[in-house]
């Protein structure tokens, strides 16, 4: 049935289902934060302990950070107000990109003012109609867009299924340009993409490797460099795309690649044509964190020691986390329902988590997605797991286990 298939008018049938949102107890999504210190924020005067933040290394508070974007912003003003094609580009963007290549190990880099921004345009303008081009059905959302407007014969395999993989590729003719696509980590599932086995078949059928590396950045790596790095397959991997809006405190996004490829974007990617460049105080954040994470390894350290802690606890409470080795760690509950009612319950404990749930995650994975950054301390983490146990014993959910 289309979507316009209705005989209720669009208005109404937006204001039933605002309506059915409000008669739950508490809305799970799009709070206002007032304030926020550390991983304490402030949601209508209550104090909640940040537990699913993306900022993994906790640099936006970092002195050296937020020193870099405010001397930018008195340099260069707010904002170059339009694209670098009719605009011309800032020397910031040229200083951003020359560090950003040089720290993943590539050519060349385009930055972009949205992780997002950079994923799509990456993707829809390097595979064109007539293309091959094979996902992971688990891809983020900016990658899905991107393939949709290629026009490519789009293949799906399998969340990390490289057998299905290998299947795919042998039924596609030998002349097709074929592409693969990728997360380096899925930020719901917290996997780790098997990288070393896609990369052999892509030389074996001659494919074109993409790897969105938002979730990788700062994880993974030599200091933090990425999933690329992280299995020594930098000049294996053509494109590498990302977000600053993760461990480099900032917002934006990249695509590193050849020298080649990216003159290439600069000249046919009408997102990069006709979008906004990047602003001089997100990208000096950026900057100024990549310096960061380049000379001062604790914050690095930390969060690996802080991973490593709360995958014990979790561990020990017999709880499914999908085997996640990042810094995202899923609780799967496998059922909407009550995966809102042991969200809001550690809502009420005083914890900040987000619902992920069907078709967003596969049928029957409902969960709660928490994530670890440099900043948690171990009092912290000890009281969120705790505060889980009995928010998981109250829904009947640790029956099995206790």
């Amino acid at each position: 049935m289309s979507f316009f298939s209705t005989t209720k008018p669009l208005t109404s049938r937006f204001s039933s289902d605002v309506s059915t949102k409000l008669r739950l107890r508490y809305q799970p999504y799009f709070h206002t934060i007032e304030s926020a210190e550390g991983v304490i924020v402030s949601v209508k005067g209550k104090k909640l302990l940040m537990m699913s933040s993306n900022e993994y290394l906790g640099l936006s508070q970092h002195p050296k950070v937020k020193e870099a974007a405010i001397q930018a912003v008195q340099h260069w003003g707010t904002s170059p107000c339009g694209s670098r094609l009719a605009n011309g580009s800032r020397s910031y963007h040229v200083e951003l990109e020359e560090a950003l290549a040089d720290f993943l190990g590539k050519e060349a880099c385009h930055v972009t003012s949205a992780g997002y921004l950079a994923c799509m345009s990456g993707v829809s303008t390097l595979v064109q109609r007539g293309d091959a081009l094979l996902v992971d059905k688990s891809i983020h959302s900016a990658l899905w867009d991107g393939a949709l407007l290629s026009n490519a014969s789009l293949e799906r395999f399998e969340h990390e299924n490289i057998s299905e993989l290998e299947r795919l590729l042998k039924a596609l003719p030998a002349e097709q340009s074929k592409a693969i696509v990728v997360d380096g980590v899925y930020s719901m599932e917290g996997h780790v993409a098997s990288l070393p086995q896609i990369v052999a078949l892509a030389e074996e059928y001659q494919a074109l490797v993409i790897v969105d590396d938002a979730h990788g950045l700062g994880v993974l790596g030599k200091q933090g460099s990425g999933v690329v790095n992280h299995y020594g397959l930098t000049n294996k991997v053509e494109v590498q795309m990302g977000s600053f809006s993760k461990a480099l405190a900032s917002t934006g996004g990249f695509i590193a690649a050849s020298r080649d490829t990216i003159e290439y974007l600069r000249s046919n990617c009408r997102q990069i044509i006709f979008s906004a460049a990047l602003p001089p105080a997100q990208a000096a954040a950026a900057l100024a964190s990549i310096r960061v994470m380049q000379t001062e390894p604790q914050h690095l350290e930390r969060l690996r020691e802080n991973c490593a802690y709360y995958r014990q606890g979790l561990e020990a409470l017999g709880i499914d986390f999908w085997e996640s080795p990042t810094a995202g760690f899923p609780i799967v509950i496998g059922d909407k329902e009550r995966c809102y009612h042991i969200w809001s319950s550690l809502w009420e404990q005083g914890f900040f988590t987000v619902m992920a749930i069907s078709p967003g995650v596969p049928k029957g994975k409902d969960l709660i997605r928490t994530a670890m950054t440099a900043l948690h301390t171990r009092e912290q983490i000890d009281r969120f797991l705790k505060a889980l146990k009995k928010a998981l014993e109250k829904n009947s959910f640790l029956s099995n286990f206790i």
